[in-house]
This record gives structure tokens, C-alpha cells and sequence, in this order.
């Protein structure tokens, strides 16, 4: 059974309109500050180098467990 569901179905804005609402949207955001950007890019930087290193360290004992098995 199918049923017309019209009175959720939004009607298409204007562009203008998009815009608008984009433009007050984006100013309810808390944008950092500079030493918050700093702080979180440090730890950003800090955790990809131990993710890498621990791959590294993962890929290289996997590696020459299998070049023992062969």
C-alpha cells in the first residue's frame, strides 16, 4: 500500500535564500582561536607520527616473520 506523503516534501529556495541561511549558520560556529589551532594541529601531527611508527614497527616484524616461514 503506498501512501502520498505531501506535507513533508520541502518546496526548492532561492539561491539568495541558501545563502543566507549558509551565512547564519556558519556564524553559530565557534571557530578556534589561534592557539587552540596550534594546539590541536600539534596533536594531530604527534598521533600520526606514533600511527606511523607503530606501522612501521608492525610491517617490518611481520615481514621478516614471513621471510622466516619462506
Amino acid at each position: 500500500m503506498a501512501t502520498q506523503t505531501t506535507a513533508t516534501e520541502k518546496k526548492p529556495q532561492s539561491m539568495g535564500k541558501y545563502f543566507k541561511s549558509s551565512k547564519a549558520e556558519l556564524k553559530k560556529v565557534h571557530w578556534p582561536t589561534r592557539p587552540e589551532l596550534k594546539n590541536h594541529t600539534a596533536v594531530v601531527v604527534v598521533v600520526c607520527a606514533i600511527a606511523t611508527v607503530i606501522l612501521w614497527l608492525l610491517d617490518t616484524v611481520f615481514g621478516f616473520g614471513l621471510n622466516l616461514i619462506i
